[in-house]
């Protein structure tokens, strides 16, 4: 039986502008899971409440209303000082940025979850040679992160990401400083890992190429949820055409994005 990794009910989030108090609506009854070993997209143009709900799913933020749950633990009720032990040991993060220091090695950057969460130096070698053979950066472990490649850097944050065996992988526009070379390698890789290794994978993009190698993907507009594709047995090339013609419907500008 498939079980439910995150579990996402009526979820609103509401700001409040500083000055003059007028009040912004940027999620409204947002309702959705992910199931174990899924990989997920979620798509919306700027301004559509992707990176409001990021926050959220990332216990960065509160909802105004509603829940999530991961697990079946209810996010909102993780107090502050528990936050970053929970994203630690919950969630892996892969960023556009890399976010990879470079003084140290792409093993000490990928170690450095493990390191914190006080484990053995045994278990993260026999943690991370699977995950980095999958990813092609075996050889590469021993370098900085200003010696690789901008791709080769996005594995090693993927691998990082990894390591922990997290429940959840959160993808925030991972290709978005890559060229299309580096992106799909990227995003064969991260299918490798869905597919090999059974990660859970969310994923936030506004670029259909990237979304193309999910197998759901998640339409956001004006804060709800507008439209779901499930990609099924179809080829990836006939599914990104899908995605390009609800993107259309969603009323944003494909133009810019083929």
């Amino acid at each position: 039986m498939d079980m439910q990794i995150l579990n996402v009910t009526g979820l609103k989030k509401v700001y409040t502008t500083r000055f003059g108090g007028s009040q912004v609506m940027a999620l409204r009854q947002v309702d959705f899971s992910v199931e174990e070993g899924e990989y997920v997209a979620i798509m919306g143009e700027s301004g559509s409440g992707k990176t409001t709900l990021l926050n959220i799913l990332a216990a960065l933020d509160k909802p105004t209303a509603g829940r999530v749950e991961l697990d079946g633990r209810d996010m909102s009720a993780v107090r502050e000082s528990d936050a970053a032990a929970f994203r630690r040991d919950n969630l892996g993060f892969v960023f556009q940025e890399f976010n990879l220091l470079d003084t140290f090695t792409l093993r000490d950057n990928i170690y450095l979850p493990l390191v914190l969460a006080g484990r053995p130096y045994r278990e993260l070698k026999a943690r991370l040679d699977p995950i980095a053979r999958q990813l092609g950066i075996l050889e590469l472990l021993d370098k900085y992160p200003y010696e690789v490649s901008g791709g080769q850097k996005q594995r090693a944050a993927v691998a990082r990401a990894l390591i922990t065996h997290l429940r959840l992988i959160l993808a925030d526009e991972p290709t978005g400083a890559l060229d299309s070379k580096a992106s799909k390698h990227l995003l064969e890789h991260l299918t490798g890992m869905n597919r090999d290794l059974g990660a859970t994978i969310l994923m936030v993009t506004h670029d259909p190429y990237s979304a193309c190698y999910a197998r759901r993907v998640l339409f956001l507009k004006d804060g709800r949820l507008f439209n779901e594709l499930l990609r099924g047995d179809r080829d990836r090339s006939v599914f990104y055409h899908e995605i390009l013609d609800v993107l259309a419907l969603l009323g944003g500008d494909v133009s810019d994005v083929i």
